[in-house]
C-alpha cells in the first residue's frame, strides 16, 4: 500500500527546515564575525602600512616636494652605492645595530634562563622575587632611559659615586664615550627586559613533566645531565621563540640610544631604527627611510630563518 505526503505535511516540513537552514548559515558566519575585529586591525595596522611603505620606497617621497616622482629601485640601489648620500650613514647604523645585538642577545638569553631556574625552585618568598625581577619590564622606555641617564651621568650620577666609594675609577663617561656607551646601553637593556624572558622560561619549565626528572635521577643523572638531557630539550620550542623575539627586539633598539646617548658619541650608537626615524621624520625623506626599513627587514627574516634551522629537531637526536 503506497503512502503519499499531503501538501500540508510538505509545507510543515519546509517550515521546520527553514530555521535549521538559517541556523546553519548563521553558524558558518560566526567564525568570521569573531575574526572581523582582528582582520580589520591587522589590515589597518599591518597590511596597509606594509604596502604603503613598499610603494613609498619606490618613490622620491619627500614631504617638502609637491610631487612624489617614481624612481623604481633607485632608493635601494643608493643604499648599496658607496659615496651616495644614504649608503654610508645607513651601513654605519647597521653596524651599530649589529654591535648592540651581538652584545645584548647572549645576556638576554642566558641570564633570564638562570633567573627562571632559580625562580622555579621552591623557597620562601619566591613569588615576591618573581615580581621584583619582572617589575622593570612594566616601565616605559622613556622612564627607564631618563632614570639611567641620571644614574650614569659622569658628574652627578650615583654609579660613578659608588664606584669611587669602592676605590674604582669614578670618572667614566658612560654616555659620551665608547665602549662605555655600549656597556651602558646593553646593561640597561638587560636590566629592563630580562624579566620578560624569565617569565616565559619559567612557564616553560613548569610544563616539563616532573616524571622526566625523576626518571633521570633514577638513571643516575646529575644536575648538569638533567639540565642537558631533560631541561634543554623541553625548552627547545621556547628557546626558538625567545631567541627570535630577542633578536628582533635588539635589532629594533631605538629609545635607549635616542634618550640616553642621542646616538653619540658622534654616530657610534646610532642604530638602524634611529637612522630610519631621522631620515624619514626629521629629513622628510620617507622614500629612503622606507627602503632602509625593508633592507633591515630582510636581514631580520634571514636571522629568523637561521634560528629556526639551528633549533630544528634533528633526525637521530633522540633514540
Amino acid at each position: 500500500m503506497s503512502q503519499t505526503t499531503s501538501p500540508s505535511g510538505a509545507g510543515a516540513l519546509a517550515t521546520a527546515s527553514a530555521p535549521a537552514r538559517r541556523l546553519r548559515d548563521h553558524g558558518r558566519a560566526t567564525p568570521w564575525l569573531f575574526l572581523a575585529p582582528y582582520l580589520l586591525l591587522f589590515t589597518g595596522f599591518v597590511v596597509i602600512p606594509v604596502v604603503l611603505g613598499l610603494w613609498m620606497s619606490l618613490h622620491q617621497w619627500d614631504y617638502t616636494l609637491p610631487l612624489k616622482p617614481f624612481v623604481g629601485l633607485d632608493n635601494y640601489v643608493d643604499l648599496f652605492t658607496p659615496g651616495s648620500t644614504t649608503s654610508g650613514i645607513f651601513w654605519q647604523a647597521m653596524q651599530a645595530t649589529a654591535i648592540f645585538t651581538v652584545a645584548s642577545v647572549p645576556f638576554l638569553l642566558v641570564i633570564p634562563l638562570l633567573v627562571a631556574l632559580l625562580m622555579n625552585a621552591k623557597f620562601p618568598g619566591r613569588n615576591f622575587f618573581r615580581a621584583v625581577y619582572f617589575a622593570p619590564y612594566v616601565l616605559g622606555v622613556a622612564v627607564v632611559a631618563v632614570l639611567w641617564r641620571y644614574l650614569l651621568d659622569n658628574n652627578i650620577g650615583l654609579v660613578n659615586y659608588y664606584l669611587g666609594v669602592l676605590g674604582l675609577p669614578d670618572d667614566t663617561a658612560w654616555l659620551t664615550s665608547t665602549p662605555a656607551a655600549w656597556v651602558a646601553l646593553v646593561g640597561v637593556t638587560v636590566w629592563w627586559t630580562l624579566g620578560f624572558n624569565a617569565i616565559i622560561y619559567l612557564a616553560a619549565l613548569q610544563d616539563i613533566p616532573a616524571e622526566l626528572y625523576e626518571a633521570a635521577r633514577m638513571d643516575g643523572a646529575g644536575r648538569w645531565q638533567q639540565f642537558r638531557n631533560v631541561t634543554l630539550p623541553g625548552l627547545r620550542p621556547i628557546l626558538t621563540f625567545v631567541t627570535i623575539n630577542t633578536l628582533i627586539a635588539s635589532a629594533n633598539m631605538f629609545g635607549q640610544s635616542y634618550l640616553m646617548t642621542q646616538g653619540g658619541p658622534g654616530r657610534e650608537t646610532r642604530t638602524a631604527i634611529y637612522q630610519i626615524a631621522e631620515t624619514g621624520l626629521r629629513n622628510f625623506q620617507m622614500g629612503d627611510a622606507a627602503a632602509m626599513s625593508y633592507i633591515l627587514t630582510l636581514f631580520l627574516i634571514g636571522l629568523s630563518v637561521a634560528v629556526f634551522w639551528l633549533f630544528r629537531e634533528r633526525k637521530g637526536a633522540r633514540k
